[in-house]
């Protein structure tokens, strides 16, 4: 029994056309039968939103090997909501310390950093994870259809979030502690939600992720990837999203 993951980014069409880089960024880390995954969009607004989500993401799965009776610990009783909430409340103000850090060091404002960010835990008998910002994690237990853990934030007004550099960040942060067997795990940027999500009722589109499961069943080579990365640039994709593009795909195999 064991994890197989897969992260991957895509530079949208807009940006491509502007002559700016992929502000999204996200990773993952496996300790034994634990996974800690994270992804970020850093804001359209922000100068450096590239170093601000990447630096997010590198920071989270920094403080999670830090942890190292935590890893070990996940054999245990699942964490309570409240625990969940302290674990996360705990990794953002480290995140937001080192995106200060870096901010301070290169002489501009943190909000120059902002991005959104999701991270998830997961062990094979249960998930907790949180949200900052918009982006969506989709999971699907044992037996059961795939189901959206939070609705992303969207804010007041048209085009606007909370990002981890928001006074209001902590407030605003999502967090859910899932006591199910889960097979699959797809946490991804917005650049995918029109795609992915049923709008109408935030009800995953489950065309859009049955084949990204099948895919993780089979082999996958990190650096050979080939079906992931031309599903991110394929015309069918950018002609309903001119956003960037990520996934972090999880699936555990339980044979």
């Amino acid at each position: 029994m064991n994890w197989k993951a897969v992260a991957r980014s895509a530079i949208g069409t807009s940006h491509q056309k502007q002559g700016i880089g992929c502000q999204d960024y996200g990773d993952y880390r496996i300790f034994d039968d634990v996974i800690v995954g994270a992804v970020a969009d850093g804001a359209g607004s922000a100068k450096h939103s590239d170093v601000g989500s990447r630096l997010a993401v590198e920071t989270v799965l920094k403080c999670f090997s830090e942890i190292n009776e935590f890893p070990q610990k996940q054999d245990s009783q699942p964490l309570s909501q409240e625990e969940a909430q302290k674990v996360f409340a705990e990794i953002v103000n480290k995140v937001i310390t080192e995106l200060q850090k870096q901010a301070n060091e290169e002489d501009y404002s943190i909000n120059d950093l902002a991005c959104t960010l999701l991270v998830f835990l997961a062990t094979p008998d249960w998930v907790a994870a949180m949200q900052i910002g918009d982006g969506f994690i989709v999971m699907r237990s044992q037996e059961s259809e795939y189901q959206l853990l939070f609705q992303p934030d969207k804010g007041e007004f048209a085009n606007e979030t909370t990002f981890i550099t928001s006074t209001n960040a902590l407030i605003e942060m999502q967090v859910k502690v899932i006591n199910e067997k889960q097979e699959f795990i797809c946490a991804s940027t917005d650049g995918l939600e029109k795609v992915a999500i049923r709008l109408s009722d935030w009800k995953p589109f489950s065309p859009f992720f049955k084949p990204l499961e099948e895919y993780l069943h089979e082999p996958v080579e990190e650096e050979e990837d080939k079906y992931l990365r031309e599903f991110l640039n394929s015309e069918r994709l950018n002609s309903r999203t001119d956003d960037d593009k990520t996934l972090l795909l999880c699936f555990f195999d339980r044979e």
